[in-house]
């Protein structure tokens, strides 16, 4: 595991401190004063251990974490012991989060894994870490499992993109009833045909929800991956309120939002979810992490902070 990798330091109580944030003063621990709760994907931290990771972004003031299993990992989930798991909850209660949930589900380690192929016996091993993710995640607390993976979930084999969405559609169906028990819902992720040709926009997202009916199987909005979509950001939102479930967050190009630079059109949809009364995550998700991670975390919160402001 990579859960040690550098060592522990020490908090303190300044990490439950109020924040001030754009003349708006924040309780680092909860939303407060905020009109929503923000999660922070942690592979933009996965250089520092995870007791870190859980203080550097309790700091900033965010209400929880999205973890990418992969970055704790050597060769999946199975090596996080019941104990390790706990204390893992035990870090993110110190630091004043919690988990948000999962995302990145099949990018190894675990190698080898495909959703959507038609070798039956890989598409079971597949099935079989899927329900192990729900377990890990069910003990870490979590609310969502976001369904990306695009390498993971394309036509291989010959299959065509109709027969690879029904593996997917069957796939998430095997897994629904215990994602229930687990209290998780898994949210399938509409990507651009750049990066995958199954799944490409919420409309083909919501379908296969809908296909197979079951509370544990929904959908979700991320502001990068509308590449293919031709209805505006808030009719999309507001056609498919009821399957938004958990929101990603960063630029078109996977950069992070700026204090200085925050696109214009991303405002109208803050204030149609505001209008909904949304109150599930908005979660930063960046591919860019030259700024360093702990740059981008604070200066994330910072963003979302004047966002609101501009609401």
């Amino acid at each position: 595991m990579k859960l040690n990798r550098r060592d522990f330091i020490q908090r303190s109580a300044a990490a439950l401190s109020t924040l001030a944030l754009g003349g708006m003063s924040l309780a680092c621990s909860g939303s407060k004063g905020r009109i929503f709760k923000y999660a922070l994907c942690n592979e933009i931290l996965q250089d520092f251990s995870w007791p870190e990771q859980c203080e550097i972004i309790g700091s900033a003031g965010y209400d929880g974490v999205e973890v990418a299993s992969f970055t704790l990992v050597k060769e999946g989930v199975q090596e996080i012991s019941g104990d390790n798991r706990k204390q893992m909850v035990k870090d993110m209660k110190n630091a004043g989060i919690v988990c948000a949930g999962l995302h990145w589900l099949f990018t190894p380690p675990p190698h080898g894994l495909h959703f959507t192929t038609p070798d039956k016996e890989l598409r079971r091993k597949s099935i079989a870490y899927l329900d192990q993710l729900i377990d890990f995640c069910g003990d870490l607390g979590g609310e969502v499992m976001v369904f990306g993976s695009p390498g993971q979930r394309g036509t291989t084999g010959g299959v065509t993109v109709s027969e690879a969405t029904d593996y997917f559609a069957d796939g998430l169906a095997q897994v629904a009833d215990h994602a229930k028990e687990r209290k998780i819902t898994i949210l399938i992720e509409s990507l651009p045909q750049s990066s995958t040709d199954v799944v490409n926009t919420l409309e083909e997202a919501v379908a296969i929800v809908n296909k197979i009916g079951h509370p544990a199987i929904s959908s979700m909005f991320d502001f990068h991956n509308t590449l293919d979509e031709t209805e505006p950001w808030t009719d999309l939102i507001k056609k498919y309120y009821d399957n938004i479930r958990h929101i990603h967050v960063q630029n078109m190009d996977g950069t992070l939002i700026r204090t200085d630079a925050i696109p214009d059109d991303f405002i109208p949809v803050f204030e149609t979810l505001r209008d909904l009364n949304y109150k599930k995550w908005v979660s930063l998700e960046v591919f860019d992490f030259s700024p360093g991670g702990k740059f981008i975390t604070e200066e994330s919160m910072k963003t979302f902070i004047e966002i609101e402001k501009r609401l």
